[in-house]
C-alpha cells in the first residue's frame, strides 16, 4: 500500500486536478484505488468532479467541501480556494465509493448508498474496515443509522459534514458519478494494512446540567420545564445571552459553550458527545447542530483557545500510538467552529499534528459535523470534535 496527499490553491477546477494530478505522481503511479479530495468552496463542486472524473477515473472518488479551505502536510490554506487530495495505491485492498442525495429518508437513502458502495469496491455483504463519510448537515443520526443497517454496528465510520464559509448553504458533496447539495458520499475502505483512530474534543464540562424536558427535532425547547435559551443563560454566566425580540446566530459566541451527553465511560471518565447551539429564538428555544431526546442529561461544557489549539496534536499523538507508530497516511476531522474559533492561532494547530504524525502524507478537513467512535463505542455524530484516522505502514 502507497499513500500520497497533496494540497493546491487555483482558480478553476480543471487548473486544481491538473495540478493535483501532477504532485501526486500520477503519471508515474497510476490512478489511485482511493481517492479523496476536500475543498474550499470557493472552488465549484461541479467544474472539480467534472475534472477529476477525466484525469482519475469514476472509481473511488469521493469529494466534498471544507470551511474555507484545508490543511495537511504542506501547511494550511483557509484562503478560500484550497483543495487537498488523499490518495491510496492498494492493490491488494479493496475501495468502493457511491453517493446519493438525501431526499425525504435519509436513512434509505443512505443503505442503498452503502451498499452500492461494497459492490464497487467487489465486497458485497462485508463489513469493510472504515467507512469514509461527507455528508450534508441536518440529520447525521439517521444517515448513521442507515450506515450500521448495512456495514454493522461495530465498523469503523468516520466523516464530517460538508462545509461552507457561513452556514449558507453553500455546501456540497460528489462521488464517483453525480454532485451533491444534500447529499451522502459513502467510501468503503478494505486497505491491506490495519487502521486507527480517535475521536475526542477539547472541552470540559463546567459541573452545570439538566435534563431535556422539551425538543423537537434540533430545536431543544426546554430544559427542566424551563426554556432552553434561559438555562443556557445561566449556565454560561450570560456569555451567550437570549434575544427576547428575533432569532439570531448565536454560533460564533456558542463555540466555547456546547452542550454535552455522556456516551460511555472510558476508564471511569466519562465522555461527552457534544452539540453546538446555533440560533436562539424568542420563545426561548434553541436550535442545535445534533440531535438530543427528552430525557437526555445535557451538561454545560467549556473550552478555550488554548484547548482547541492543542488537542488536535494530542488525538494525533494517540492515534498514531494505537497503530503501533509507524505510520502510512491519516486523514484528519476538525470541527469548522473550532477552527474560525481559533483561526488566528490555526498554524500552531497544524504544528501540532504535524508534529504527532511526522512525515507522512496527510490532509485536515474542518467540517460542520464530526462522525467517530468514541473510544470502545459505535460511531456518533457530534459536533466541535476532532478525529485522526491514520494507516498503518
Amino acid at each position: 500500500m502507497r499513500i500520497g496527499s497533496a494540497q493546491v490553491r487555483a482558480t478553476s477546477g480543471a487548473q486544481a486536478i491538473r495540478m493535483l494530478a501532477e504532485k501526486l505522481g500520477q503519471g508515474s503511479l497510476g490512478r489511485p484505488d482511493f481517492l479523496a479530495l476536500h475543498f474550499a468552496v470557493g472552488l465549484d463542486a461541479a467544474d472539480l468532479h467534472g475534472a477529476a472524473k477525466e484525469a482519475f477515473g469514476s472509481g473511488a472518488l469521493h469529494g466534498g467541501s471544507s470551511c474555507l479551505g484545508i490543511m495537511g502536510k504542506d501547511g494550511v490554506d483557509i484562503g478560500g480556494a484550497g483543495i487537498g487530495a488523499f490518495a491510496i495505491w492498494d492493490c491488494e485492498g479493496s475501495f468502493g465509493t457511491a453517493s446519493a442525495d438525501l431526499g425525504d429518508d435519509a436513512e434509505a437513502a443512505v443503505k442503498a448508498t452503502a451498499q452500492a458502495a461494497l459492490i464497487a469496491a467487489g465486497r458485497p455483504g462485508e463489513m469493510p474496515d472504515l467507512v469514509w463519510l461527507t455528508v450534508a448537515p441536518g440529520r447525521e443520526e439517521q444517515v448513521l443509522a442507515g450506515l450500521r443497517a448495512v456495514v454493522g454496528a461495530e465498523t469503523l465510520i468516520i466523516g464530517g459534514s460538508a462545509a461552507d464559509n457561513d452556514v449558507s448553504g453553500a455546501w456540497a458533496q460528489f462521488g464517483p458519478e453525480a454532485v451533491h447539495a444534500d447529499g451522502v458520499v459513502v467510501s468503503v475502505l478494505f486497505p491491506s494494512a490495519s487502521v486507527a483512530s480517535v475521536y475526542q474534543s477539547g472541552y470540559a464540562p463546567t459541573g452545570a446540567s439538566g435534563v431535556v424536558t422539551s425538543v423537537t427535532g434540533r430545536r431543544l425547547q426546554q430544559i427542566d420545564g424551563r426554556a432552553a435559551a434561559n438555562v443556557y443563560d445561566e449556565w454560561t454566566a450570560g456569555a451567550v445571552k437570549p434575544d427576547g425580540t428575533e432569532a439570531r446566530s448565536i454560533l460564533a459566541e456558542a463555540t466555547l459553550w456546547p452542550l454535552g451527553r455522556v456516551a460511555r465511560h472510558v476508564a471511569g471518565v466519562p465522555f461527552h458527545l457534544l452539540a453546538h447551539p446555533a440560533v436562539s429564538y424568542p420563545d426561548g428555544s434553541i436550535d442545535l447542530f445534533a440531535d438530543v431526546e427528552v430525557g437526555d442529561r445535557l451538561w454545560q461544557m467549556q473550552g478555550t483557545a488554548d484547548s482547541l489549539v492543542a488537542r488536535a496534536g494530542r488525538v494525533a499523538t494517540q492515534a498514531r500510538a494505537d497503530a503501533g507508530g509507524n505510520l502510512a497516511g491519516a486523514l484528519v476531522i476538525y470541527c469548522g467552529g473550532c477552527m474560525l474559533a481559533v483561526r488566528d492561532r490555526i498554524d500552531e494547530v497544524h504544528s501540532g499534528v504535524t508534529a504527532a504524525l511526522g512525515d507522512v502524507p496527510w490532509i485536515g478537513v474542518y467540517t460542520f459535523g464530526e462522525q467517530g467512535a468514541p473510544a470502545g463505542d459505535v460511531s456518533r455524530h457530534g459536533n466541535l470534535m476532532i478525529s485522526c484516522t491514520v494507516f498503518a505502514e
